[in-house]
C-alpha cells in the first residue's frame, strides 16, 4: 500500500486547525462582558440602562480574575503555567490603569464636566486600533493555516451562537414567573451574550504569550465582537417595538383603582 504523505499531512494540518478553532470558540465563552456595547444598545432600545451598566461593569471586574482561570482550566492544563507572572501582568495591564483612572477622576471631575473631552471618540478610536492591529498580527502570520472556507464557517457558527443565545435569554426572561420587566429583558439579552474584545485580547496575549497558535485562537473573538455590534444594531428596531408594545400591554392589564 502506497501512502500519500502529503495528503495525510494536509488532513492532519486541517484537523489541527479545526481543533485550534474549537479552542478559539472556548476562549470566547471565557471572556467577560464589555462595558460599552451592551450598555449602548440597551440605551438605544430604551431598556434598563442602570442594570446594563451594573452587570457590564461588575462582569468586567470579575473577568479580571475569572477569565484567566477559565482559560487556564480549559486550555492550559497540558503545560506548566506561570500563574504568578500571568496575574501580575494582568494586574498591571488592567487593574492598575482602572484604579488610577478612578483616583484621577475624583480630582478632575468638575473640569471634565465643564470641558467634556471627547472620551467617547477616543475610546472608539483606541478600540478600532486594537481590532486593526490584532487583525494585522493574526492574518500576517504565515503559520495561521486558515483558509477562506474555514473563516466563513467560523463566521456562520458565531452568528448562529449569538442568535441562539439571544433567543434563549429572551425566552427565559419573558416567562411568567421570571420577574423581569420588558426593559430588564433587553438588558439581559445584550449583557449576557456580549463579549469584551478590549479585555479579551490583552488577556489572551498574556495567558498564551509565545504560543504558536495565538493568532488562530484569537480569530473567533475578533469576529465575535464586530458581529455582536452589527446584530445588536440590526435588531434594535425590532426589540424596541416589542418592548413598547409589551409595556403598553402591561399598563392596559393593570387594574384601575
Amino acid at each position: 500500500m502506497v501512502h500519500d504523505w502529503n495528503s495525510i499531512g494536509d488532513r492532519r494540518s486541517k484537523a489541527g486547525a479545526v481543533h485550534r478553532g474549537e479552542w478559539g470558540l472556548q476562549t470566547v465563552g471565557c471572556m467577560p462582558p464589555p462595558v460599552s456595547s451592551a450598555v449602548i444598545l440597551t440605551k438605544a432600545v430604551g431598556g434598563n440602562e442602570a442594570a446594563a451598566i451594573f452587570n457590564s461593569a461588575f462582569g468586567s471586574f470579575l473577568g479580571i480574575v475569572v477569565t484567566p482561570l477559565l482559560l487556564l482550566l480549559f486550555l492550559g492544563s497540558s503545560s506548566s503555567v506561570p500563574f504568578t507572572s500571568i496575574f501580575s501582568q494582568l494586574f498591571m495591564t488592567v487593574v492598575v490603569p482602572l484604579i488610577i483612572g478612578q483616583i484621577v477622576r475624583r480630582y478632575i471631575k468638575d473640569w471634565l464636566e465643564r470641558k467634556k473631552p471627547p472620551f467617547g471618540a477616543v475610546s472608539s478610536s483606541v478600540l478600532l486600533m486594537i481590532i486593526y492591529t490584532t487583525f494585522c498580527d493574526t492574518f500576517s502570520n504565515p503559520n495561521i493555516d486558515l483558509d477562506k472556507f474555514s473563516l466563513i464557517l467560523i463566521l456562520f457558527i458565531i452568528c448562529s451562537i449569538q442568535l441562539s443565545f439571544m433567543l434563549l435569554t429572551f425566552i427565559f426572561s419573558t416567562r411568567n414567573n421570571s420577574g423581569f420587566t420588558p426593559a430588564d429583558t433587553v438588558a439581559v439579552m445584550f449583557c449576557s451574550t456580549h463579549k469584551s474584545l478590549t479585555l479579551g485580547i490583552p488577556m489572551l496575549k498574556i495567558v498564551f504569550a509565545g504560543h504558536e497558535y495565538l493568532s488562530l485562537i484569537s480569530v473567533p473573538l475578533l469576529i465575535y465582537h464586530p458581529v455582536q455590534i452589527l446584530l445588536g444594531s440590526v435588531l434594535v428596531p425590532t426589540i424596541k417595538s416589542w418592548m413598547v408594545s409589551r409595556q403598553k400591554g402591561v399598563k392596559l392589564t393593570r387594574p384601575t383603582v
